[in-house]
């Protein structure tokens, strides 16, 4: 799930079905996002995202967040979704998520129906009991969606 935030202050997310690595150094990621998707202009006007990774016992938030629009909501409210302001960029971490990216647009390109957007990594936040001791995300241990 991707989330950002409007140059008013409106908090958004969705669930989007690209999320890829692109470079390890730097590292930076990608998402796609077609542009009739609400947040597609929050994210080319703010020029920043969060990646949220939610576990299966989010289910019921994840089908929310990926079915209706914040055009016609405020689905942090509707959904009460739990959130705390990123270190490093101007939008939500869920914190319900135990693994969080924080990204900054560094380019973008629409090879097709979806526009790429690809974020220099500034921070990961991740629940410390997904972490082993030296600091490595233990993936196998989160039961994701």
């Amino acid at each position: 799930m991707v989330s950002c935030r409007d140059k008013d202050g409106k908090n958004n997310a969705l669930v989007v079905g690209f999320v890829a690595n692109v470079s390890l150094d730097p590292v930076m990621v990608m998402v796609g996002i077609t542009p009739a998707r609400y947040s597609h202009h929050i994210i080319k006007e703010s020029g920043c995202f969060v990646i949220n990774f939610p576990k299966k016992s989010y289910k019921k938030e994840y089908g929310y967040l990926g079915s209706a629009s914040g055009r016609d909501e405020d689905k942090f409210e509707t959904a009460a979704i739990k959130w705390e302001d990123a270190t490093y960029v101007d939008a939500p971490i869920l914190t319900d998520c135990p693994v969080s990216i924080e990204c900054i647009v560094v380019d973008s390109t629409m090879p097709g129906t979806h526009k790429l957007f690809i974020g220099k990594v500034e921070a990961i936040h991740v629940d410390e009991e997904y972490l082993d001791a030296n600091g490595n995300i233990l993936w196998d241990k989160i039961d994701l969606m």
